[in-house]
C-alpha cells in the first residue's frame, strides 16, 4: 500500500478540518505558489493551487514588439532554461519563414540547449536537497553549475541568458575557448555526478521522504498533458527530440531515461540519467562542429556583417531597415516545440504580415504539473507537500507567463 493511501485509510470521523494557505510567500515554496491546503491533522484532504501572482503579461508585450526585441522577453519566462525558449521561438519564426539554419549554427544550438538542462537539473537536485536539510549536496550543484554558466558567459557575455539566438541563426560565433572549455567541463563532470549519486540514491532520508511520494501514473499524465521527466517517471518515453527531432538530434545517439513508479524518487533517477546523456551530446557535438556561417545569407532577415557597413550603402540600408522596422513573415500560423528540461515546450505564432506577431501563445510544460498537484497531494502529510511540489520541477514565471 502507497503511503497516500495508508495515510488516506487512518483517517477517523470526520473532525475539525484546518484550511491552510501555503504560499506564496513561504519559503518553501518554489516561486510564488500558493496552494490552499485543507488538513485533518497533518494528512492533506484537498488541495487547490492558485497561480498568477507572478503574472508579467509577457505573451501580449510580445504582440507589441518585432519579431527580434521578443528575445529578450521569452527568455524570462523559464529563466532556467532560457536557450530553449529561444529555440522554440526561433524555430517557430524560422520555420514560417521557410529559413534552413546553418549546421554550425545549429550544432551550437544544440550544445547550448544541452548544457542549459544540465544546468537546471543540477539546481534541481541542490535545492531539492536543500529542503531536506542536506546542504552539502546543494554546494556540490551550484559549484558544477557556475561551471556552465561560465561558458554561457564566454559565449554571449550573459551568464543566465546567453541570448544569442536570432531568426536564422545565431549573433555570435563561440569564442576561442569555447571548446576546450567544454572539453574541460566534460572531463570533470562524470566525477561530480557519481558524487551527487554517491549522496543521495541509497541515502536512507532521501529514498524515506521520495518514495511512494506524488505518484504521477500515466493515466495523470495523459489526462493532465504531463510531459518530460514527469511522464518518462511513469514509464512513457516521450521526448521531442525523439518523436519530432529538430537541429539534427535524429543524427545523435543517445537514450530516453525511464522509470516505472512515477513517483518523485522515480522522476529524480530520471533526471540524473538525463544529465549523462547531455553530456554525451555536448561530446558528439563538438565532434561534429565545423567552420562555416552561423547566420542565414539573407539580407532581409539577418544583419550585414559590421565590415561591410564602411563600404556598402546597401548593408547600411538593410540594417537600418532590420533595426528599426524588423522583419515580415508571410501571412499564416504555425505550432514549433522543443524538449526543454521540464518537458514539452511549444510556441503557437499567427502572423498577419506585419513585423509584429498578431498572436504568440506559449505551450508551457510547468502549467500542467502545477495543475496535477491537487491529485496527487491529498493522502500526504503536510511535510511531504514541499517534496512534491519540487519533484514535478515547476517554474513560476512558465505557469504565469
Amino acid at each position: 500500500m502507497s503511503k497516500t493511501k495508508a495515510n488516506l485509510s487512518r483517517l477517523g470521523q470526520p473532525g475539525d478540518v484546518l484550511e491552510l494557505n501555503l504560499g506564496p510567500q513561504h519559503p518553501s515554496t518554489h516561486g510564488v505558489l500558493r496552494l490552499k491546503l485543507r488538513l485533518d491533522g497533518e494528512i492533506v484532504l484537498s488541495a487547490e493551487p492558485v497561480i498568477g501572482y507572478l503574472h508579467t503579461g509577457i505573451e501580449k508585450e510580445c504582440e507589441t514588439r518585432t519579431y527580434h526585441q521578443i528575445f529578450t522577453l521569452i527568455d524570462r519566462i523559464d529563466y532556467l532554461s532560457g536557450p530553449a525558449e529561444e529555440q522554440a521561438y526561433a524555430a517557430t519564426v524560422e520555420t514560417l519563414m521557410g529559413l534552413q539554419v546553418p549546421e554550425r549554427a545549429q550544432t551550437i544550438r544544440l550544445m547550448l540547449l544541452e548544457l542549459s538542462r544540465i544546468s537546471s537539473h543540477l539546481i534541481w537536485i541542490g535545492t531539492s536537497a536543500l529542503e531536506l536539510n542536506m546542504s552539502s549536496v546543494y554546494m556540490y550543484c551550484f559549484a558544477e553549475r557556475e561551471k556552465i554558466l561560465d561558458l554561457f558567459e564566454g559565449v554571449s557575455g550573459a551568464r543566465m541568458f546567453p541570448s544569442c539566438w536570432r531568426i536564422g541563426g545565431l549573433a555570435y560565433d563561440l569564442n576561442p575557448e569555447f571548446e576546450s572549455a567544454v572539453k574541460e567541463f566534460l572531463k570533470g563532470f562524470p566525477s561530480l555526478w557519481k558524487d551527487l549519486d554517491k549522496l543521495l540514491r541509497n541515502n536512507y532520508v532521501w529514498c524515506e521522504r521520495l518514495q511512494d511520494i506524488a505518484i504521477i501514473d500515466q493515466a495523470l499524465c495523459q489526462q493532465y498533458m504531463c510531459t518530460g521527466p514527469v511522464i518518462r517517471a511513469a514509464g512513457v518515453p516521450y521526448d521531442i527530440r525523439k518523436v519530432y527531432p529538430y537541429l539534427g538530434y535524429e543524427n545523435y545517439k543517445f537514450d530516453i531515461p525511464t522509470q516505472s513508479a512515477g513517483d518523485a524518487y522515480a522522476r529524480y533517477l530520471v533526471r540524473m540519467e538525463e544529465m549523462l546523456q547531455s553530456a554525451s551530446l555536448v561530446e558528439q557535438g563538438l565532434k561534429r562542429l565545423k567552420p562555416g556561417p552561423i547566420i542565414v545569407n539573407d539580407r532581409k532577415v539577418a544583419l550585414p556583417p559590421r565590415k561591410e557597413l564602411a563600404r556598402s550603402m546597401e548593408a547600411v540600408i538593410h540594417q537600418f531597415k532590420l533595426v528599426s522596422e524588423g522583419l515580415h513573415p508571410p501571412v499564416g500560423e504555425i505550432y514549433q516545440c522543443v524538449e526543454s528540461a521540464r518537458g514539452e515546450l511549444g510556441y503557437f505564432l499567427v502572423s498577419d504580415g506585419s513585423n509584429k506577431p498578431h498572436r504568440l501563445r506559449v505551450r508551457s510544460p510547468s502549467f500542467p504539473h502545477v495543475e496535477v498537484l491537487k491529485k496527487v497531494l491529498p493522502g500526504l502529510l503536510l511535510s511531504d507537500v514541499v517534496v512534491g511540489i519540487a519533484s514535478v520541477d515547476p517554474i513560476l514565471g512558465d505557469v504565469d507567463r
